[in-house]
């Protein structure tokens, strides 16, 4: 296995474990360093509202390039499908 693919793996997993253990994931997200990351996100686990619907966990399909998700910095760019929303 090349080195880039366990590091993408690695922070999918780390990305799936912090979902499943944070209670309140945009606000635990939204502290510190961190970015907004389009397309990587599944279904119902967006961060925030776009121009389909204005909150968070209404997005309808998995890696939709509109919906978006709290990552730390440096992150997004090294998943697989990832983009960077600018601010």
């Amino acid at each position: 296995m090349k080195q880039t693919d366990l590091v993408i793996r690695s922070a999918i997993a780390s990305l799936l474990a912090l979902g499943l253990t944070s209670t309140n994931s945009v606000a635990h997200a939204a502290k510190g360093d961190n970015e907004k990351c389009a397309g990587i996100v599944k279904a119902g686990q967006n961060d925030c509202g776009t121009a389909n619907h204005s909150c968070a966990g209404q997005g309808k399909k998995d890696g939709d390039p509109e919906e978006w998700v709290y990552v730390p910095k440096g992150t997004c760019e090294k998943i697989v499908g990832g983009k960077l929303v600018k601010k």
